[in-house]
């Protein structure tokens, strides 16, 4: 089902490509052993809820333009980043995460697969004075949280891709409080329009342009 699951959504997926997610596929579940970077329960499902599940962002972005910049903001163990960089390689990639030991997973696996386009950083986003295309993320805080802290690291001048400039972020459950408490105009996606597994049927991609 794994690799099988990502050629299902993605045909379009290079050998290359298709070799890397396999190698994170493998170096995941040992990594898990030493350092907890996803859940002991769910590392078994890592391919649909956190490989796949981080690809609904390309799935929702499309092509990007050589040389568009991300901040993947409270990373963990490198999602979404890590499979998006694999997915864009012409795309920069930065990650961020407050735990070091986690980044010092996410940094071990970048390494391995052959990442040249991802940086990293030991931190918070107020310490990232960098502006990107894209804040990414997947379910680190509340969404107005979210928005007020990513707000400032958004070129607002430069948009050249599909969509503007903004947060694309995954998260769980209703959202209509959230969104509604957002001071900036939001697009709720349900992440069933793009994948059929029962794992997302309760998922959505929010995305909110900073014009």
């Amino acid at each position: 089902m794994n690799i099988d699951l990502l050629t299902k959504y993605f045909p379009q997926l290079t050998t290359r490509q298709l070799e890397q997610y396999e190698i994170i596929g493998k170096l995941y579940p040992e990594w898990n052993e030493k350092i907890n970077v996803i859940s002991r329960k769910d590392i078994d499902n890592l391919y649909p809820n956190h490989i796949l599940h981080s690809l609904a962002i390309a799935k929702f972005l499309e092509e990007l333009r050589d040389g568009t910049t991300l901040v993947d903001l409270g990373t963990g163990g490198g999602f979404p980043g890590i499979p998006l960089a694999i997915f864009y390689p012409a795309c920069r990639f930065h990650l961020i995460d407050r735990i070091g030991k986690k980044i010092k997973v996410a940094q071990a696996v970048a390494e391995a697969v052959g990442l040249e386009n991802v940086t990293f950083q030991h931190g918070d986003m107020g310490e990232c004075h960098t502006k990107f295309d894209y804040v990414v993320s997947r379910a680190v805080m509340p969404l107005p949280d979210l928005v007020k802290i990513t707000a400032g690291n958004v070129d607002r001048k430069n948009s050249v891709n599909k969509y503007p400039n903004g947060l694309v972020c995954l998260k769980g459950g209703d959202l209509a409080e959230e969104i509604s408490d957002t001071r900036y105009p939001a697009m709720d996606v349900p992440l069933t329009d793009y994948f059929s597994e029962p794992f997302f049927e309760t998922k959505s991609l929010i995305y909110v342009p900073y014009k």
